[in-house]
């Protein structure tokens, strides 16, 4: 059996950023990922672009921009632009980051690989072992066949909670009372845009999708056409489809939900071709190699972040990382969105309590899966945000090594929060 000081579970984000920053704490760490390259939402669904990691200060003559999720998605940033494969958006007045999440792919390999992070790709967790609330090994399967692997500390960065749940931590599904989770997507492009015309006929192009599903020619339940510029000229980004009243972590659900939007996005194709100057020699680019889920399974942990605590802003004592963006609920039931934004120079911040799982001691969790209700929820799910998270469960994991700690409980928040800030990280 191979044995390290942290096993992190999911390449995602938050994943990434917690094995680089445990690793930079002078843990040995192995990465584990069930596709083979780095980025999760952004590789594997195409989630694109970067939501609000900023807040914004009104001077006397200007508005700026203060950053917020900083550390190891600043770096990323860094180097996306050093490489050219970072623009602001111009489709909304937001303005958030497109990218090419190629070069994230490249980027993410090459900061694990100069942080000495070890990785495994294709390879899935089966089983875990578990006595007393301590993670003493987890089960895997790839090419190489059935393996143990063991560690002192684990990092759950499934996004969908798979290592806490299956080691027996209580769990939340979806919102109170019904369990119904957030719907899935299936992003695709469009090439072949003509850009000058699209940007002539984009304010003509949802009252016509709505009439068209008012009069039933349209089956996709989704209020509104949502189209993000892309990388590249005369190509358009469409996170637009929507998969309801499925459960995420149900296989035959999972499945449904990857047909159905896949049947949209010919929908959608077909509607805008048919009906636009700007369409009519477009070709569909491709889609994402899977749908993309919002929502699922979250742990109920030793604090549970709420809907006030986001838009009320509220600081920890013990905060790990920080958001700014808005409340963000794509209506389980099919149609609407419920947004409610955070005043200008207000951000919220997430406590470390919010990623121990009740009843396991050498587990924490990062990313969308951390304990919170729906609400908040829908606003920390967002890349920038769980990549703060991540690293910030990655240092108190570190620490948690180089301590000789027993239990993720036992770390020094504040000597966290000062290693955070030493590496350029934001959590107050």
């Amino acid at each position: 059996m191979k044995n390290y000081d942290v096993i992190t579970v999911g390449g995602g984000f938050a994943g990434v950023a917690a094995a680089i920053a445990a690793a930079r704490e002078g843990a040995n760490v192995l990465l584990v990922e069930r596709n083979c390259m780095l980025g999760g939402a952004a590789s594997n669904c195409l989630i694109n672009p970067f939501m609000r990691s900023y807040t914004t200060v009104q001077t006397k003559n200007s508005t700026c921009e203060v950053p917020l999720n900083k550390g190891i998605f600043a770096l990323l940033l860094a180097r996306l632009k050093q490489m050219g494969g970072l623009k602001r958006d111009t489709s909304f007045i937001a303005k958030d980051y497109v990218f090419n999440e190629e070069y994230v792919k490249f980027i993410f390999e090459n900061m694990c690989k100069e942080n000495g992070v070890n990785l495994l790709y294709k390879t899935v967790m089966t089983d875990v072992n578990v006595d007393d609330g301590f993670v003493k090994s987890i089960r895997v399967f790839n090419k190489s066949g059935f393996s143990d692997l063991s560690a002192n500390f684990y990092i759950d960065a499934t996004g969908d909670a798979d290592l806490a749940y299956a080691a027996g931590a209580e769990c939340k599904l979806g919102r109170d009372g019904d369990e119904m989770c957030q719907p899935m997507t299936l992003c695709f492009r469009l090439c072949n845009v003509d850009m000058e015309a699209y940007r002539r006929e984009k304010s003509s192009i949802n009252p016509l999708y709505n009439k068209f599903r008012a009069q039933g020619k349209i089956k996709n339940p989704r209020e509104n056409v949502l189209i993000f510029d892309h990388f590249a000229d005369g190509i358009l980004h469409f996170n637009t489809t929507r998969a309801v009243k499925l459960n995420p972590v149900n296989a035959e659900d999972i499945t449904k939900a990857q047909i159905e939007t896949r049947e949209q996005v010919f929908e959608m194709f077909y509607f805008l071709r048919e009906n636009f100057s700007a369409f009519k020699n477009a070709e569909l680019l491709m889609t994402a190699p899977e749908v993309g889920v919002r929502e699922s399974r979250k742990i109920v942990g030793e604090y549970t972040l709420t809907k006030d605590d986001i838009i009320g802003c509220k600081h920890f004592l013990d905060s790990i990382a920080v958001g700014a963006y808005e409340i963000d609920i794509h209506s389980p039931d099919g149609t609407g969105t419920e947004l409610v934004y955070l005043k200008p120079d207000q951000y919220y911040t997430i406590p470390y309590r919010s990623l121990i799982p009740k009843t396991l001691k050498n587990v924490l969790v990062a990313g969308r899966c951390i304990s919170a209700t729906q609400e908040a929820q829908s606003s920390i799910r967002i890349m920038p945000v769980v990549c703060n998270i991540g690293e910030g469960a990655g240092v108190a994991i570190g620490k948690c090594v180089g301590h000789g700690c027993k239990d993720v409980r036992d770390v020094n928040v504040l000597e966290t929060q000062v290693a955070l800030r030493a590496r350029g990280g934001r959590h107050f």
